[in-house]
């Protein structure tokens, strides 16, 4: 691995003095990085310093080359006639950083006369050498066989003390029919793993099981732990306690004294008596530390600070609280509390000298290093941010070398004969409220003689945007930071141009330009609008001004807005739909199909249809998802012929919308039927008795005149003379025989065209035949004895 090497930026502008300064002081600052994997032998190569700094092995011996560490722990070392640098010690990386993402450890290289000092770390790599392990080497859960299926059960997680892909990725069980896993992972990395019922469990016929719980980490290769699971099946207490939250947050001063309140957590019970009285504990993953900093009232669930709690040991506490009932068995419901500390200002800087300051010659030139400091706050945030100041009236000043550390250099020629020593006050102070400082002497004696872009979180954001949205509210907030300081850290938001459906989008939306938020300027509808894209700006202060954008992709989402259209049947000018159906008809007569629509998408239009009020309920029905209209059974002789049915159309959104309507069925009796009675099957349903009476008077009336015309030809055929036969023989009488319901009808036997009002359709009746009989001359001479047909009268 190389170093990388850097000259002081104060002298650059004069490459003459620069080489002066080089070959006089001798003073080379660099900075290594290598990678090695934990467990190495001891001996193990890590890196060639000589080569990587471009030393001379020769003079490393000479000039008393050593290697020192922040932390005093002598992991490494040098080898004088090589310059390898191999491992010392063995390293584990999870005793050396636990769960820390990145393990680092920082090592200098100081070389003197003159002085040289290289900085480095070496970063220790975690390998798979850790298997997912269980606590127990098997647990028993107690099951009531009225537990319906998909409830999940929790069971304990194993451990792993590795990290990223090493440390624990999935859990497995045995193959059964009757249960499966399910695995989350928490803000705080452990993976809860639930055992969840897939199918009804019977006592009678199974009352136990047993399986295998493994637990595989991501490593290569992969290691793992197995537990037994056994399961109890019971017979009562079948409803686990469940909490009103999956998951709890709180935040916490880290100074809060004990007792202090952080929050309840709150679960309830289906069940009644004992099987719904609760008790709270913590689960026997939270380790025993944490038990020691927080305490649980087993009855109210009330969690409170039991010790001392410290920001720098631990930022956020994952806590897995259980509710007992006390049914028998028990039955166990599983929370998570995430509780975050607030950081409190309670650790003033730390100064260490890593570098004892020899003397200053007096001709020193400006920029010459006289010592390096290093400066740490444990606290985080403005707590943990800080500024190093020395007395401006001396004539040293500070410079940044590397993060936290500093080097104290000559800013003015020095005069050993004004002043041969100073005492340099170091003082550190952090931006914590209050602010707390440390100060440092360092004593140096004179000798005589001789110096980004804002960036989004991400580049693309999807924003989802329910429609019918209230104008002039937020719908979300883009943060850009900026790694610069004061002035070139401000950032302001803008929209770049750009245009959502030909309009700009300053007409849809507005950004405050100070915080980023968006605001929506009008309301949005998903079926006009389902989705655009917009482009946010964010510049910073600086001069000049540098800037980056991120793309927000606007999605609407679908609201049931829209009730169900009926496109047929159709209701014309407020009347109801009209259809007929023959009494012949049996069970499973298509009657007709209700055909609606709906302008929502997805679940906001998958429609029902079911029939509300009906004449007859046991006559028609309405299928649920076609829509269409059948008989359910045949009809009767004592069924009513004209039939209404109220039928509604509701969509699957929440909240469901639904239209109505009417439809009115006619009966018809067979194809004789004439219109006139057709109309009158809507009006009245008592039809059949006054069509008899009327028929009844109709037919007495008839008959009246025909015998009263009997008679009257009978006495003037006594009357008339024989030069009246001619004149007789040429008259004829006759009698129109055909429906007896309409004794007045002539028309030849032909269909007539049946036009049903309020339905458009048209129904083909044959028309009843007809016949007129006449009295012949021969028959009227014979008292009328004899009838013939005549032929029809043309229409």
């Amino acid at each position: 691995m190389m170093a990388n090497s850097a000259l002081d930026n104060a002298i650059a502008f004069n490459r003459f003095a620069l080489i002066i300064l080089v070959c006089t002081t001798g003073l080379i600052f660099g900075q290594i990085r290598y990678s090695i994997p934990e467990e190495m032998k001891i001996g193990s190569f890590v890196g060639n310093i000589a080569e990587d700094l471009r030393l001379n092995v020769p003079q490393m011996s000479t000039r008393k080359l050593r290697l020192t560490s922040d932390d005093g722990g002598q992991y490494m070392e040098v080898n004088l006639e090589n310059g390898i640098l191999s491992v010392r010690e063995r390293i584990d990386r999870e005793r050396l950083c636990g769960q820390t993402a990145v393990c680092i450890l920082p090592f200098e290289i100081i070389l003197e006369n003159p002085l040289v000092v290289f900085r480095g770390v070496v970063e220790i790599i975690d390998i798979n050498d850790n298997s997912p392990t269980f606590r127990d080497t098997s647990f028993v859960l107690q099951m009531s066989e009225a537990i319906a299926p998909g409830v999940r059960f929790p069971l304990e997680s194993a451990e792993d003390p590795d990290i990223g892909m090493n440390t624990i990725a999935a859990y497995t069980i045995s193959f059964n029919e009757y249960f499966t896993l399910k695995a989350q992972r928490t803000p705080s990395g452990v993976i809860n793993v639930e055992l969840q019922l897939e199918k009804a469990l019977d006592r009678e016929l199974q009352a136990a099981f047993q399986w295998v719980l493994t637990a595989n980490d991501g490593g290569t290769p992969a290691r793992s732990g197995t537990t037994q699971i056994r399961i109890t099946v019971v017979d009562f207490n079948d409803n686990p306690p469940v909490f009103h939250r999956e998951i709890y947050k709180a935040s916490l001063r880290e100074d809060a004294p004990q007792g202090t309140l952080v929050l309840q957590v709150k679960a309830s019970d289906l069940d009644e008596g004992l099987n719904a009285e609760l008790t709270y504990n913590f689960s026997s993953l939270v380790p025993p530390k944490v038990l020691k900093l927080f305490s649980l009232d087993p009855h109210t669930g009330a969690i409170r600070v039991e010790g001392g709690v410290d920001y720098e040991e631990a930022n956020i506490y994952s806590l897995t609280v259980q509710s007992v009932d006390h049914g028998s068995p028990s039955m166990t419901g599983r929370t998570t509390v995430l509780i975050e500390l607030i950081d409190v200002n309670d650790n003033a800087p730390e100064i260490k000298v890593t570098s004892a300051p020899s003397n200053v010659p007096e001709n020193a030139h400006p920029g010459t290093l006289v010592t390096l400091i290093n400066v740490i706050d444990r606290d985080s945030g403005e707590n943990g941010q800080f500024q190093c100041d020395i007395p401006k009236y001396c004539p040293f000043r500070l410079r940044t070398s590397t993060k936290n550390h500093y080097e104290l250099i000559t800013s003015e020629p020095l005069d050993r004969e004004a002043v041969a020593e100073y005492n340099i006050q170091f003082v550190a102070r952090d931006f914590g409220s209050p602010s707390l400082s440390t100060n440092k002497t360092i004593q140096i004696a004179i000798s005589d003689v001789n110096d980004n872009a804002p960036r989004f979180g991400e580049l693309s954001y999807n924003l989802y945007v329910m429609e019918n949205n209230d104008p002039g509210t937020s719908i979300f907030a883009v943060t850009a930071t900026d790694p610069d300081r004061n002035q070139n850290s401000y950032v302001s938001y803008s929209f770049l141009e750009g245009l959502i459906q030909n309009i700009p989008v300053s007409s849809y939306l507005s950004i405050n330009s100070m915080n980023g938020t968006i605001y929506a300027l009008r309301s949005f509808d998903y079926e006009k609008l389902k989705n655009f894209q917009i482009h946010v700006l964010a510049r910073d202060a600086g001069v000049p001004s540098l800037s980056s954008s991120a793309t927000v992709n606007v999605i609407i989402l679908d609201q049931n807005d829209n009730a169900p259209l009926i496109v047929s049947p159709s209701e014309l000018s407020g009347s109801a739909a009209v259809e007929t159906v023959p009494r012949s008809a049996g069970q499973g007569y298509l009657v007709t199909k209700i055909i609606a629509t709906d302008a929502d998408s997805g679940q906001n239009a998958r429609l029902f249809y079911q029939m509300v009020k009906s004449t007859d309920p046991t006559l028609f029905n309405v299928g649920q998802n076609t829509g269409e209209i059948r008989t359910a059974r045949i009809i009767f002789q004592t069924d009513t012929i004209a039939q209404t049915i109220l039928f509604l159309v509701r969509d699957n959104g929440l909240p469901s919308l639904s239209s109505t309507a009417t439809v009115h069925i006619t009966v018809l009796e067979n194809i004789t039927e004439n219109l006139s009675e057709s109309d009158n099957l809507l009006s009245s349903s008592n039809h059949f008795t006054d069509l008899n009476l009327y028929l009844i008077i109709v037919f007495t009336c008839t008959s009246a005149l025909f015998l009263a015309i009997i008679i009257l030809l009978i006495a003037i055929k006594c009357k008339q003379t024989m030069s009246a036969s001619q004149e007789y023989n040429s008259r004829r009488f006759c009698y129109n025989s055909g429906d007896p319901r309409d004794t007045f009808t002539r028309r030849s036997a032909m269909e007539e065209t049946l036009r049903y009002p309020g339905t458009g359709r048209l129904v083909r009746v044959p028309e009843a035949n007809h016949y007129s009989v006449c009295l012949s001359p021969e028959s009227a001479k014979s008292d009328f004895l004899f009838l013939k047909p005549c032929s029809a009268p043309t229409s």
